[in-house]
């Protein structure tokens, strides 16, 4: 009896937390629901303001930021704020290891997301972590901290080179961020002379890049944010199945010792019936 017990008990366990890696799962499947549509419309004001930005430097080439050149080299990793993601911070890391070699540098990190954080807590390039955003409704708050944090390293540093990694939902991603519109793609042709501007053109470039590095943050946390629901999702549906496939062992387990329980229980009542009968025959 007492093994069927345990068995019962384990099987209530895991039924437990089925119940609520089924819960997570469910939510992270909803988010990225959420997500996908935020994510269009950012990509879409992301496009709509490079337009914006390649017709402005085509009239006024001279007010172009310059290239990638002198300066701290600044790396913005957006990790997890969470876990059951599978190996999304491994691959992470792995991206940055490669992308130094690639670049040949030694930069300086600032980390986003407390799993990622996690991994990175003895080295040295860190400058800060900060808490990543767990739903979509956190992105804006996690990206004022981003933003507060750039300008005081920023402050501390002189000027840096920003180029954000972070997942999007089928790669990984290397943006730049400062100096930016780097690589934009060339006006239309049919596009002549420089804009006209209600603005100072330095006003006009300043206020462009506000809107674009607010835009092109949203988008990439955005996207990083769908690739880590996407990951969890997986990564607990593998689990559900081999949450399954145990309860079903377990219940067959349960039903052979219930099995054993009932032939001992019936060996008890004939080997009682037996000596009845035979305390009968003695009298």
């Amino acid at each position: 009896m007492s093994k069927r017990r345990e068995v019962e008990t384990h099987l209530h366990t895991l039924a437990e937390i089925r119940a609520i890696m089924a819960a997570m799962k469910n939510l992270s499947y909803m988010e990225t629901r959420k997500l996908a549509r935020f994510i269009d419309a950012q990509r879409r004001a992301v496009a709509t303001i490079e337009r914006a930005a390649a017709d402005f430097l085509q009239g006024y080439p001279d007010l172009a930021p310059g290239p990638m050149g002198e300066g701290t080299v600044l790396l913005l990793l957006v990790g997890s704020e969470r876990g059951f993601c599978g190996d999304y911070n491994e691959r992470l890391l792995a991206h940055l290891e490669t992308h130094c070699r690639t670049m040949a540098c030694r930069p300086r990190l600032l980390v986003v997301g407390a799993k990622l954080a996690e991994r990175l807590e003895d080295d040295e390039r860190v400058l800060q972590a900060l808490p990543g955003a767990e739903v979509a409704e956190e992105v804006p708050k996690c990206l004022q901290q981003v933003i507060e944090a750039l300008d005081e390293w920023e402050g501390r540093l002189g000027p840096v080179r920003v180029t954000a990694l972070y997942h999007r939902v089928r790669a990984l991603e290397t943006t730049p961020l400062l100096p930016p519109f780097q690589d934009l793609p060339p006006p239309p042709p049919e596009i002549q002379g420089a804009p006209f501007l209600y603005l100072e053109p330095q006003d006009f470039l300043a206020e462009l890049t506000d809107h674009y590095l607010f835009a092109v943050l949203h988008s990439l946390f955005y996207s990083a944010l769908l690739a880590e629901h996407q990951r969890r999702i997986q990564h607990l549906e593998g689990a559900l199945q081999r949450l399954d496939d145990e309860c079903g062992r377990l219940r067959i387990r349960r039903d052979a010792l219930r099995q054993e329980e009932i032939t001992e229980e019936i060996e008890q009542i004939l080997l009682s019936a037996q000596a009845m009968g035979e305390e009968t025959a003695d009298t």
